[in-house]
């Protein structure tokens, strides 16, 4: 029996992270500690081998990942796949916590933040994104049983909830409660 390994984590910190702005698809860049935070990552993952690397389009995937490749010469291969990109806020993305609170109120913050049905107006629940991320996690055990490599995923805060969730089989309710770092690497191993 061989073992495969995924190594998932979290871009670093972004300046809509920082001032706690709904991200979802804008492009907002690393800041100073996002940039120190992909350090970490990279140096945690320093002696772990993998062969491909997955990445989404958006910079704070790309540029955490480019970190940690300085220590992966072995990975020969780089794939995007937006499948496992944020969750879209849709109408939200750009906009304060703080102001949707002013406006909807911290119920109505927390149901579409953290809930598993409601999507944020134009934007997606967690309930969709699981859907495209159980789509990922099927091919992507198919690619590394029949490559026989070990891959890195540079992802996304939510895409790694809904990742969590089906790799771990947890309940819908304890993946609201999860804090998802940003200097932290989940790891899971496939038996093949």
């Amino acid at each position: 029996m061989t073992k495969l390994k995924i190594y998932l984590f979290r871009h670093g910190q972004t300046y809509y992270n920082k001032n706690k702005i709904f991200t979802g698809w804008k492009d907002s860049k690393l800041t100073p500690k996002g940039i120190k935070q992909a350090r970490i990552i990279a140096k945690k993952l320093k002696n772990k081998k993998f062969q491909v690397a997955f990445y989404t389009h958006l910079s704070r995937s790309k540029n955490t990942l480019k970190e940690t490749l300085k220590y992966h010469p072995e990975c020969k291969k780089l794939i995007k796949d937006d499948r496992m990109i944020e969750r879209s806020y849709g109408t939200l993305q750009g906009m304060s916590h703080k102001k949707f609170i002013e406006l909807k109120g911290g119920k109505e913050f927390n149901k579409i933040h953290r809930g598993y049905n409601t999507p944020p107006p134009k934007g997606e629940s967690f309930a969709m994104v699981e859907k495209r991320v159980n789509s990922f996690i099927k091919d992507l055990k198919k690619f590394m049983k029949k490559n026989k490599v070990n891959v890195a995923i540079s992802a996304h805060g939510n895409s790694i909830r809904l990742f969590r969730k089906i790799m771990e089989k947890t309940s819908k309710k304890e993946i609201g409660k999860w804090n998802i770092p940003y200097d932290k690497y989940f790891e899971y191993t496939l038996n093949i």
